[in-house]
């Protein structure tokens, strides 16, 4: 059986720990097979963003086409977009596959602090929610984009992830435009090494849509999968590090 085709797009992260460097570990761990477009290239480790520079809109929607026109597509992550003008032209591309998964990481600030969308990219990404199957904001993130009624804006669901949230417990939320579907609370896992928490969750919920697990389901094994690979966290740099890798998970998830 051929492995799922994982379209990824995010930017670059030089450090390893977020971004398509995280994506593609994630997907090809849990036995996808990971296509990439980046949007931007990035200067970064576990204490920030030294320097971005995007990738123009054309040079992102000519690496979509090759992958799509060739290879096929079973389900689509988006991450860092990198401009509003590629967030626009994104959407447009991915409106015309049919049947594809799309999960939409809404990337505004990397775990160090640092900004990594303006408020021109932010107000585009209404047209990327819009043809999501599902968006995956942090606490800031769903507060910006105005809140659990997202879902019922754009037609979409929403996993309104807890790990910004305060005290021993977090608590995931699934969002359905007629309310929330389901809940996961889990135990903190104390620790800072917590770069690309995000990137890695929603990349691994996009394979799993695209293996063909449901939609639950797929948050499941994406959400365990987080929690190993935090455990796993092999304390790189002086800032926020990456998480480890759980090899061998996708032979018991």
């Amino acid at each position: 059986m051929k492995p799922a085709r994982i379209l990824i797009i995010a930017g670059s992260d030089s450090g390893g720990g977020a971004g398509i460097q995280a994506d593609l570990k994630t997907v090809t761990l849990l036995g996808g097979f990971g296509m990439t477009a980046i949007t931007a290239i990035t200067a970064q480790n576990t204490l920030g963003v030294q320097g971005v520079h995007p990738v123009p809109t054309d040079m992102v929607l000519a690496q979509m086409e090759s992958c799509i026109s060739d290879i096929g597509v079973d389900a689509v992550k988006i991450g860092m977009i990198g401009s509003a003008q590629t967030a626009h032209a994104v959407a447009d591309r991915l409106a015309q596959l049919a049947d594809v998964p799309i999960v939409f990481d809404p990337v505004m600030v990397a775990t160090s602090g640092s900004i990594l969308a303006d408020e021109a990219t932010i107000a585009a990404f209404e047209k990327l929610m819009a043809i999501a199957t599902l968006v995956t904001p942090n606490i800031p993130e769903l507060e910006a984009l105005g809140g659990q009624d997202i879902a019922v804006r754009f037609d979409t669901h929403v996993l309104a992830k807890g790990g910004h949230g305060e005290g021993p417990m977090l608590t995931d939320r699934l969002i359905a435009p007629r309310g929330v579907l389901k809940a996961w609370s889990n135990a903190r896992i104390d620790t800072p090494h917590t770069h690309g928490t995000g990137c890695t969750l929603a990349s691994a919920i996009a394979a799993g849509l695209g293996q063909g697990l449901d939609l639950i389901e797929a948050i499941e094994r994406g959400r365990k999968y987080v929690r190993e690979a935090l455990s796993l966290a092999p304390g790189f740099g002086g800032g926020h590090g990456p998480m480890g890798a759980p090899f061998g998970f996708h032979a018991y998830a």
